[in-house]
C-alpha cells in the first residue's frame, strides 16, 4: 500500500509534537519534510534520526515555508499538516488555499489524535493570543497548588530551536540549567519566574519522554502553555485567558478560539487597563461560544523596583519579544511604567536597531516605539545589547520576565518592571482548584 507523503508546517513546537505522537510510527504515512516559520534561524536544520523513529533512519529536512508550494510538487506530497499557532482564521486559510492550489491536501490534526494522558491530575493554564498574561496565571496557579502541599512541575509548551538531539527532554531547576542548556531569550522569560518561586520546569521535543520524568516527581502536572495553542496533554482543568485589550480576537484566532470553547475557565485578565467596551466585547464571546464556563475576571498591576529612575528621564523600554511580534502588540508592562512613572520621553530605538533587530521592524512593522526583546541565539542577543547600548536615552526599562544584565553587557542604568495576577471578585483561581486538595 502507497504510503501518504506529508508535509508538516510548523515552528519548532506542535509540530514536532504532532509528529511523535501521530505519524512517527505510522506505516500509512511518509513524513516527507517539515516547513519552519515565524522563529528567526530555525529552517535549515533536520528533524534527527535518533528522533524520528525507525521509518526515518536519514532523519526528516526542516525547509523555510515560503518553498511550500515548490516543495508540494518536488516531493510529490499528498497533504500538508498546519501545526502551529497564534495565526489569524483567514491567514490559516490563506495557508490552505497555497497548499489546495499546489494539488496537496490541507489538514489540522485535533486533541484526540495529539494529546497524552498523564497518570497524574494535570492543569492546563493557555490563551486566546500571545501577550494576555499566561506566565503571571501559571505562576499564581503554582502557588496555590504549593499552598496546598502539593508537589508541583511545570511543563512548558516547547521553544527547540537548537540542536534537537540535546532537547529531547529538558529540566530546569537552577540558572546554571538555563546556562547549560543555552537557553534563549525567549526560554529563560518562561522559565526564569518558576525557577525563582522552587518550581521544575519540563520542557523539550518529545512530550512523552518529558511526562514520563515529570511524573517522578509530581502530585500534579501544571501545563505552561505557549503562544495560543491547545494543550499536548489530556487536561483536568483547562485555564484560558482572554484579553479585552484585543477584543475579538478571542474568536478569530487559530487555535485560540479551540481554547475559549474547550475551557473550564475563562480568566478576562487586565481589566483594570481594559476599556469597559472591549471586557463587555469579551464576556458576549465567551457567553456566545462557551456559556458554561466559569469565569474570573483579573488585573496585571506592574511594580517598579525605582521609580526614581523614570520620572523625568529619557527612556528605551524593552518588551517581551513573542507579545510584540506574532503577538501584535505595540506596548507592554514597560511602556505602561514608562507612562505611569512619568518618563520624560520615550526613545524611538529603531534609529539604533542593529542587524536582525532592524530585520525585525521590517517585518513588524506595526512596531515604533518599543524595542522587543529578541534573543534567539547568541548572535542576535549581541545585536539586541548592541541596540540598546547605541541607544541616546538615561534609562533603560526592562518589561521582559528576566533580567537581561544577566545575560548581555548594559551601558546605562536599568530598572526592571514586574507584574502578577490579582483576581477581581470571585470566583478565584484559588476557588476553582478546590478540587485538588
Amino acid at each position: 500500500m502507497k504510503r501518504i507523503r506529508t508535509i508538516i508546517m510548523g515552528a519548532a513546537g506542535r509540530d514536532f509534537h504532532v509528529f511523535n505522537t501521530y505519524f512517527r510510527d505510522n506505516e500509512l504515512y511518509e513524513v516527507v519534510a517539515f516547513t519552519a516559520t515565524q522563529i528567526p534561524n530555525i529552517e535549515g536544520r533536520k528533524y534527527p534520526a535518533d528522533l524520528a523513529g525507525r521509518l526515518y533512519p536519514d532523519g526528516i529536512p526542516i525547509y523555510p515555508e515560503s518553498r511550500l508550494e515548490e516543495l508540494i510538487k518536488e516531493l510529490g506530497a499528498d497533504q500538508v499538516i498546519f501545526a502551529y499557532s497564534d495565526v489569524s482564521h483567514e491567514e490559516v486559510m490563506h495557508k490552505a488555499s497555497r497548499v489546495l492550489s499546489a494539488g496537496a491536501d490541507f489538514r489540522l490534526m485535533g486533541p484526540k489524535s495529539t494529546m497524552i494522558k498523564s497518570t497524574k491530575p494535570v492543569v492546563s493554564i493557555c490563551a486566546v493570543r500571545t501577550g494576555v498574561g499566561k506566565s503571571q496565571t501559571t505562576r499564581r496557579v503554582c502557588q496555590i497548588l504549593k499552598d496546598m502541599g502539593k508537589k508541583v512541575v511545570a511543563i512548558r509548551h516547547p521553544m527547540p530551536y537548537g540542536d534537537l538531539s540535546q532537547q529531547v527532554c529538558q529540566r530546569f531547576a537552577t540558572y546554571e540549567d538555563l546556562d547549560r542548556h543555552k537557553c534563549t531569550i525567549e526560554e529563560r522569560e518562561e522559565y526564569e519566574p518558576h525557577i525563582d518561586m522552587g518550581i521544575v520546569v519540563y520542557a523539550g521535543v518529545d512530550y512523552g519522554v518529558i511526562l514520563k520524568e515529570a511524573e517522578k516527581e509530581a502530585d500534579i502536572i501544571v501545563w505552561d502553555g505557549g503562544n495560543n495553542d491547545f494543550p499536548f496533554y489530556n487536561t483536568d482543568l483547562h485555564i484560558v485567558l482572554v484579553d479585552p485589550h484585543r477584543p475579538g480576537h478571542e474568536v478569530k484566532y487559530h487555535p485560540g478560539e479551540t481554547n475559549l470553547r474547550m475551557a473550564d475557565v475563562v480568566v478576562i485578565n487586565k481589566i483594570d487597563t481594559a476599556s469597559s467596551e472591549g471586557i463587555d466585547a469579551v464576556r458576549r464571546s465567551i457567553e456566545e461560544v462557551n456559556p458554561g464556563a466559569q469565569v474570573v475576571e483579573a488585573a496585571s498591576p506592574i511594580f517598579v523596583e525605582d521609580p526614581a529612575k523614570i520620572k523625568g528621564k529619557r527612556v528605551l523600554v524593552v518588551e517581551d519579544g513573542p507579545t510584540l511580534t506574532h503577538g501584535e502588540m505595540t506596548y507592554g508592562a514597560g511602556y505602561v511604567a514608562a507612562k505611569k512613572y512619568g518618563a520624560a520621553e520615550i526613545v524611538d530605538p529603531r534609529p539604533y536597531a542593529v542587524g536582525s533587530i532592524k530585520d525585525t521592524y521590517a517585518k513588524y512593522n506595526h512596531l515604533s516605539v518599543i524595542l522587543p526583546a529578541m534573543g534567539y541565539g547568541d548572535v542576535q542577543v549581541k545585536e539586541l545589547e548592541e541596540t540598546i547600548n547605541r541607544a541616546d536615552c538615561d534609562t533603560v526599562i526592562i518589561g521582559t520576565p528576566i533580567d537581561l544584565s544577566r545575560i548581555t553587557k548594559l551601558n546605562k542604568p536599568t530598572v526592571r518592571v514586574r507584574y502578577k495576577l490579582q483576581e477581581i471578585g470571585t470566583p478565584t483561581l484559588e476557588d476553582v482548584l478546590r478540587r485538588f486538595r
